[in-house]
């Protein structure tokens, strides 16, 4: 059994001595190409070795028990553990996402429901901030086009690692269920009667690679424009032509940055994203290609394409994908969104398990 796992075995005893030799670190991107694949074969390894010394210890613990009825509870607890092991090396060795293992980028856009709309992102902005403080990830807001209210027409927000961990772990891996169209049900602070509104909010969660990463972008595929930065901002910001807009010709995504003081910083951050959405964007083809069984992210703003609901009057919070419902709203939008979390990583995981039966 697990034999199948074998070259991760030997591919880890590689990636080991690459670790080992200085060389390695002088290239930093390969570093941390090979960093992230030694994190996620480390746990494979370990719960491998643990199997194999686990079935060795059972089976002398059968014959031991064949001379000496005494042994019978030996054998017993081992195998009790052996079960164990294998389980979470069936889970470990369970097809996943390539990217699982990388840091996130997450964009959040107002939609239908105009400022209530807005407030909502800033929000769910301050839930995912909040929660990825709670993990020790760093965050970083790499754009943001705020509201005269305190909302956000859009915003988005990196959130990094400090080290390498199990994929199930890493920002992407954890947040790519975020993905979709979030809607909410509340007393928006600009109803002067009290009716309840119902309003929508769109993210999209996408892997933070680097750009050794992906294939290279072909300068001739981009159309950018520079302009005056709008909206809130410190000297200098508003003064000058700082904001940088790119054009991806072939796929039409555009992306724009304006929070960096200079014209260089925001083009460097652009293409970080663009980046991203261009992994994102493929992996979503890629699924429709081979007719995967789960569905991509929602990437229009349409309440009517929700995945999750936020009622503030009865503080229940709803995910229609997996029918999970808690009333603790309070909670989750201070950041208390592990439950969440942990439902939608064992949904996934059970579909993935049954996909190789």
């Amino acid at each position: 059994m697990f034999e199948a796992a074998e070259p991760l075995v030997a591919e880890f005893a590689e990636l080991e001595q690459q670790l080992a030799d200085p060389a390695t670190h002088t290239d930093l991107a390969r570093a941390r190409r090979i960093g992230r694949r030694y994190a996620e074969l480390t746990p494979i390894v370990k719960a491998l070795a643990s199997y194999r010394q686990l079935s060795d210890d059972l089976a002398a613990a059968n014959e031991l028990a064949e001379a000496d009825a005494s042994f019978a509870d030996e054998a017993t607890a081992i195998s009790s553990e052996l079960a164990e092991v294998t389980e979470r090396l069936t889970r470990l060795l369970a097809p996943r996402d390539p990217n699982d293992s990388a840091d996130a980028l997450i964009e959040i856009k107002s939609g239908e429901g105009g400022e209530e709309s807005a407030l909502f992102a800033a929000d769910l902005f301050r839930m995912y901030t909040r929660y990825a403080e709670s993990r020790g990830w760093k965050t970083e807001v790499l754009d943001a086009q705020e509201t005269d209210l305190g909302g956000f027409k859009t915003v988005t927000l990196a959130l990094k690692a400090p080290h390498q961990t199990d994929p199930d772990t890493m920002p992407y891996g954890v947040m790519k269920f975020e993905g979709g169209v979030h809607r909410v049900q509340r007393v928006p602070v600009t109803e002067s009667q009290g009716r309840i509104h119902t309003s929508a909010a769109g993210v999209l969660v996408m892997p933070d690679v680097e750009p050794s990463e992906v294939e290279e972008i072909d300068p001739d595929d981009l159309r950018i424009d520079v302009y005056r930065s709008t909206g809130k901002g410190g000297q200098g910001v508003n003064t000058t032509d700082s904001a940088v807009r790119i054009t991806h010709l072939p796929t039409g995504i555009v992306v724009t940055c304006q929070d960096e003081r200079s014209q260089l910083q925001n083009k460097e951050q652009a293409l970080r994203i663009l980046r991203a959405r261009l992994v994102a964007l493929a992996e979503e083809e890629a699924a429709q290609q081979a007719s995967a069984a789960r569905h991509s992210q929602v990437r229009t703003v349409d309440r009517s394409e929700r995945i999750r609901t936020y009622n503030f009057g009865e503080n229940r919070i709803a995910d229609h994908r997996i029918g999970y419902k808690a009333y603790n709203l309070d909670q989750v939008m201070n950041g208390n969104l592990q439950a969440v979390i942990d439902a939608l990583q064992a949904a996934d995981l059970a579909e993935r398990l049954a996909s190789v039966g």
